[in-house]
């Protein structure tokens, strides 16, 4: 059975399984009031002491319905393979510190019949986009299995196509993985990510830029599909990693945003 092993674990988040679980906690817990249970989410996915509080904003909402969600379809950009189309995993199981993920095999197998679908284990291998999300999901979430999705350059209507596919009722929830802006000074990366967080709330998906948001191709892809399917876009948190745990010099953005 081929497991995909964490690849970032002990850098960019805890590497032990009981630290992982009290930093996660830690986060979840300081979110007051969370907003009800979305069918969608758009989080982070840096380290989690830049990004953490930020991705526990979008996580706390889910505590409502954790025995109800059974599939998760995560989506996030590719940081060290370059394709075209999206990128599925041939692993039976994804692997933290917190334990295994079923893979939902049927489900991919499904959408592998579509010409922008390819399997590629390299594309999965050292990718952190997804990775980081997936300690939050189990830790809100009770049983469920997972369809992880690389993303390359892809036209926005190839990656709504394929979540059509997938979109399911309330025991599936969509999750995307972006950050915001990149390396700017604090108050430049306010400016622009107060921009493209105003585009995503509006899923105005035309007007969101490569710079605004690392994520950008499954971002835009699932805009489109929002917009097709009558969601309404909320923006839940909007900091970068001068609020958290880096300097004011050089940050990174980050948002959390729930579609209903």
């Amino acid at each position: 059975m081929m497991v995909r092993k964490p690849a970032v674990a002990g850098m960019f988040y805890p590497g032990e399984k009981e630290a992982l679980h009290q930093e996660i906690q830690k986060y979840l817990q300081q979110v007051k009031n969370p907003a009800p249970p979305p069918k969608a989410l758009i989080g982070p996915h840096a380290g989690t002491i830049y990004s953490g509080p930020i991705a526990a904003t979008a996580y706390a909402t889910l505590t409502p319905k954790r025995k109800q969600i059974k599939k998760v379809i995560l989506l996030g950009p590719s940081h060290h393979v370059f394709l075209h189309g999206l990128a599925a995993s041939t692993a039976e199981k994804f692997e933290t510190p917190l334990g295994k993920i079923d893979i939902d095999r049927q489900g991919i197998k499904n959408i592998a019949k579509l010409p922008q679908v390819q399997f590629s284990d390299e594309a999965h291998q050292q990718e952190h986009s997804l990775e980081l999300h997936l300690p939050f999901l189990q830790e809100v979430l009770d049983d469920f299995d997972l369809i992880p999705l690389v993303v390359g350059h892809t036209p926005p209507q190839e990656i709504a196509h394929v979540l059509d596919q997938l979109w399911g009722g309330p025991e599936t929830l969509i999750v995307i993985s972006t950050d915001l802006s990149h390396y700017q000074d604090y108050e430049t990366a306010r400016r622009m990510d107060q921009s493209c967080s105003q585009a995503i709330e509006e899923l105005r998906f035309q007007d969101i830029r490569d710079n605004q948001a690392c994520g950008h191709f499954p971002v835009c892809g699932f805009l489109l599909a929002a917009l097709d399917h009558k969601l309404k876009g909320r923006r839940l948190d909007l900091r970068n990693s001068g609020d958290t745990a880096g300097d004011k010099n050089r940050v990174v953005g980050y948002g959390a945003y729930g579609f209903y």
